[in-house]
């Protein structure tokens, strides 16, 4: 039996990259407008005058990259029931015997595994851009906040699945209600001491706050994975409790769906 649910969650992961080569046209516009940004917000800190210039873009950068990453990783977990209703296998999907767990952490695999492709190709392309020191960063304890961070972040999404389950015709376009609250909150291109007094409470609910800190550190000054403890616990902490918490909802919202009728729905 856990075979049969370890070759149908890989069967979700291959058929969301196979959606990707079907509409791999869009998906090279969405990329080229994702460097595009990318290097944008980076030239941002070119404006700066003085030795604060390099370190200045690379905060950017950083910020866009990191930023980038994680909201695919919302992204691609939150729309998995828009594709479902644009492809029209909603309720084949629905009525599978397979779990609901099965599906979704097969859509969780693809996220971070589509959000680390993704990620790489804009981290290529601005490294040909930016002329920018690398020589302090410790790229494994990068790589290690990103992995850490992925399961907050997919919870989030497992939450926010629920606006399209909820309503057909708008909730796809309320998620990005939730997403742009993070972006607001979380300090992805300035710190947040600038934020209002009453905001900044707001940005330790946050796993971005923590994420995008910790990614700095890593890059900026080196930082090891024992000087990032406090932040990858967080994460840690933040995810177990929104991946249960995703599930429940979801599972919630499932039922609801199923007895209104909503699943069939298009619009």
């Amino acid at each position: 039996m856990k075979w049969i649910e370890f070759h149908a969650m890989y069967a979700f992961v291959e058929r969301s990259f196979s959606l990707v080569k079907r509409y791999i046209t869009w998906e090279l516009v969405f990329l080229f407008y994702n460097i595009v940004n990318t290097l944008t917000i980076g030239l941002i800190g070119l404006t700066v005058n003085g030795a604060e210039r390099e370190t200045t873009v690379l905060y950017l950068v950083i910020g866009a990259l990191f930023w980038g990453f994680m909201s695919i990783q919302f992204e691609e977990v939150s729309n998995s029931i828009t594709w479902e209703r644009w492809e029209g296998t909603i309720e084949y999907t629905f009525m599978a015997p397979i779990r609901r767990i099965t599906h979704l952490v097969g859509m969780c695999f693809f996220a971070i595994l589509y959000g680390t492709v993704r990620t790489i190709v804009v981290l290529v392309a601005v490294a040909f851009f930016f002329d920018l020191s690398m020589d302090q960063a410790n790229l494994v304890s990068a790589l290690t906040v990103l992995l850490v961070a992925s399961p907050a972040f997919i919870g989030l999404g497992l939450i926010a699945a629920i606006l399209p389950l909820l309503s057909p015709e708008r909730g796809s376009q309320a998620t990005h209600i939730i997403q742009g609250v993070i972006l607001l909150v979380s300090g992805v291109y300035y710190d947040i001491r600038v934020l209002p007094e009453w905001l900044q409470p707001l940005s330790t609910l946050s796993p971005a706050t923590y994420a995008l800190d910790a990614a700095r550190k890593a890059i900026l000054q080196g930082a090891g994975i024992i000087d990032l403890s406090h932040s990858l616990f967080a994460l840690l902490g933040i995810g177990l409790v929104l991946i249960p918490l995703g599930l429940f909802v979801f599972h919630l919202a499932e039922n609801y769906a199923m007895k209104t009728g909503k699943l069939k729905r298009n619009g």
